[in-house]
């Protein structure tokens, strides 16, 4: 079943990147089908967390997107390479965000290994947030798209992950965050191959 918006329009982020652990999310690039099971996440709060985009308010051309309401692509590059997904949460005004960090592949495998240039199947496919989306074909043009509609989507498949096998943990990479960047807010499917070897 195909996640609705008032999935992502709830009021706590962290909440809802738990639970994404163990949906799928999909693509449908060019009439080719991608697509896994989400085993890493990261919530983005726009209040009380300097790590997020939003935070204080801020108001750009690239963080505009996170001002809408829950459901949509927010899509940007770093490095100048890698592009990350994200999905905006919360009701429009409150700009939360969840980021994909790892997926285990299922669907259209053969057209990701095209897509990231490897002949064999291993962790280099999807298990990082930059891998997932080379992966699926999610780059900057997809930045605003609804995550509800018929080119990325996710799912609930009815395979509930118990809690006691999501891992929590500090993000990655936000060392400027000062004392946010301790919050415990790194979601991960205890035992997957497929969550991101950032420590």
């Amino acid at each position: 079943m195909k996640l609705p918006a008032t999935f992502y329009r709830g009021s706590d982020v962290v909440s809802i990147a738990r639970e994404l652990i163990g949906k799928y999310l999909f693509t449908n690039i060019d009439g080719v089908l991608t697509g896994g099971r989400v085993v890493e996440t990261e919530a983005y709060a726009h209040i009380n967390d300097q790590a997020c985009h939003s935070h204080l308010g801020r108001f750009t051309k690239r963080t505009r997107i996170m001002y809408e309401p829950g459901g949509v692509a927010y899509v940007y590059l770093i490095y100048g390479r890698y592009a990350l997904f994200n999905i905006i949460t919360n009701e429009a005004g409150k700009a939360d965000a969840v980021l994909i960090r790892g997926l285990e592949p299922v669907e259209g495998i053969a057209e990701m290994q095209l897509r990231r240039g490897l002949s064999t199947v291993s962790t280099k496919l999807t298990a990082g947030p930059g891998l997932l989306t080379q992966a699926l074909g999610i780059n900057t043009s997809h930045y605003g798209n609804d995550v509800t509609g018929n080119l990325i989507w996710l799912e609930d498949r009815g395979d509930a992950v118990p809690p006691e096998q999501i891992r929590a943990s500090p993000r990655v990479g936000i060392d400027y965050a000062g004392a946010d960047a301790a919050l415990p807010w790194r979601f991960r499917l205890e035992g997957s191959k497929w969550t991101s070897p950032a420590k």
